[in-house]
């Protein structure tokens, strides 16, 4: 019951006391504050709630030409020869380390290749092409010969003491050194040192001289490769070297931008404008020796004299340009600390970013095994046909060239399309992180949640860009071919083949900015 006002004094609405009334008040008041840091605080910023798939047409076209590559798969499972690739198989039709079925008109054919597991090639150091396949005689063998053997002696020593027969079938190993047809039956002299290649079973020599000739003709671009194989095979031990210190690099140059940001980009600073004065420096100083030399006398010196003053001249030009946007720009670098500090709380805040591109590279180091173990399948998929010498060579069958045009599509395709999701997935998680107002309360697993944005109503998106990119790049891998075909000829179309490179190569990094872009646009909506 409300207490009665005394005489003369004036009741509030309600029959309260202005008294009794602030009281109440004050009460509820502090009755709210206490219930409401009873309650969790609500977080200001969360992401769309609301979503919708987007562009599932192209979802569905992508599944359509993925239905395509399943296919391929599977005719390459079917009509290819999985055995001839896995295992070799010799020049008269024969799979390594299996019993065969004979060829008609082959009479080396059908034979019994069950201990004989290993393809042995009896020109490995210098092989020839012939039309579009190694003219060199294959066979298969027991064992590849570790050392090299110097006379065919030492192959019949070879031969009778390891069971391995480096000469063709029909020659025994009592008349290596007696046939008068040895030499064309029997391996060229010396036979290098081979060793099994992992999983394939092939006799590789071993040497880098030969080792470059014979893995540059197996894709018939000798002049081409021979440089590059054999200084693989010479220097593997210092590219390895150089990986892992480029490795360690990287990995010191992530902790250096994490803790003196502002200091290392000072650094690079006034090392690009030391580089520079330098440059320049060594330039005037080897034209100013040029000058005072009283020797020189021939027409090339002094044609070197005014091709080092050029690039003097050039480089000072760059240098000074160079220095006067440094110094025009000069407060910007105070916006490029801040943007790698904010790169370094983003880090921080999801340490797994890291790794998206080691587990990107995974994925695309798995899809490129299984296509070009389909691409290689598809060219095993043929029709024995007799040759020259009893020879069995095996034709591919028809359309099987489409389905080659078919996959490569697939190839440029689906690795686009991993490259955009890795890049939606990184862009997603990061939007997450910075526009969440409270920087205290992160997010719970924003990498997998973006993902399953990504995969739930994005990937159509990430299709339709991947596909753009895919449309120029094939136009452009064709114009590069006929470029590289015509440059010798010096002709207007080489020119022109050029010119057009130039141009899809604009156009696909516009697309990739594009693709980007739209990526960044749906995950902030």
């Amino acid at each position: 019951m409300p207490t009665a006002a005394p005489p003369g004094k004036n009741l509030a609405p309600g029959g309260l006391t202005p008294t009794l009334q602030r009281r109440c008040f004050k009460s509820s008041v502090e009755k709210l504050q206490v219930s409401e840091e009873s309650t969790p605080r609500q977080r200001e910023w969360r992401p769309q709630i609301y979503r919708k798939c987007t562009d599932t047409a192209w979802l569905f076209l992508f599944f359509l030409f993925w239905t395509g590559l399943m296919f391929i798969m599977g005719y390459s499972v079917v009509a290819g020869a999985a055995g001839r690739l896995l295992f070799g198989y010799d020049s008269f039709g024969n799979v390594c380390g299996k019993k065969n079925s004979p060829v008609e008109g082959a009479p080396l054919s059908g034979q019994d290749m069950t201990l004989k597991t290993y393809m042995f090639f009896m020109n490995s150091c210098n092989p020839e092409i012939k039309g579009k396949r190694l003219g060199s005689t294959a066979l298969c063998v027991s064992s590849c010969p570790e050392e090299q053997l110097s006379t065919l002696e030492e192959v019949q020593l070879f031969a009778d003491t390891n069971g391995s027969f480096l000469c063709v079938y029909s020659l025994n190993s009592f008349n290596y050194t007696q046939s008068p047809n040895a030499d064309s039956l029997c391996p060229r002299l010396p036979v290098p040192p081979s060793k099994s290649f992992p999983l394939f079973n092939r006799c590789i020599p071993q040497t880098p001289e030969c080792y470059s000739m014979f893995a540059s003709a197996l894709i018939n671009d000798v002049d081409m490769l021979h440089q590059i194989l054999s200084g693989i095979m010479s220097e593997r031990d210092t590219i390895l070297g150089l990986c892992i210190l480029a490795l360690a690099l990287s990995l010191a140059m992530m902790f250096i931008f994490r803790f003196i940001t502002t200091l290392l980009v000072h650094i690079i600073i006034s090392l690009v404008i030391l580089g520079l004065l330098f440059v320049c420096g060594v330039l005037w100083w080897l034209y100013y020796d040029y000058t005072t030399d009283l020797s020189i006398e021939l027409d090339t010196e002094r044609e070197n004299m005014k091709c080092v003053l050029g690039f003097a001249i050039v480089s000072t030009i760059i240098t000074a340009i160079l220095l006067v946007l440094i110094f025009v720009f000069r407060k910007r670098i105070k916006l490029t600390v801040a943007l790698f500090q904010v790169t370094n709380k983003a880090i921080n805040s999801s340490p797994f970013l890291l790794f998206q591109p080691v587990w990107t590279f995974a994925i695309l180091i798995f899809f490129w095994v299984l296509w070009v173990a389909v691409l290689l399948s598809l060219g095993t998929a043929g029709s024995a046909q007799v040759i020259e010498g009893g020879q069995v060579e095996f034709t591919p069958l028809l359309g099987i060239r489409y389905m080659w045009w078919y996959h490569l599509i697939g190839l440029i395709w689906t690795s686009e399309f991993i490259l955009a999701c890795q890049q939606m997935t990184i862009v997603g998680a990061v939007v997450t992180w910075y526009f969440n107002r409270n920087k205290n309360d992160p997010s719970d697993h924003p990498i997998l949640s973006s993902l399953s944005i990504l995969l739930c109503y994005h990937q159509g998106t990430v299709v339709k860009g991947s596909f753009l990119i895919t449309l120029v790049r094939i136009p452009r891998v064709i114009l590069i071919y006929i470029h590289d075909t015509l440059k010798d000829k010096h002709s207007s179309w080489s020119r022109g083949m050029f010119r057009c490179c130039c141009c899809f190569s604009c156009l696909a990094r516009h697309l990739h900015h594009l693709n980007q872009e739209s990526s960044r646009g749906q995950k902030e909506k």
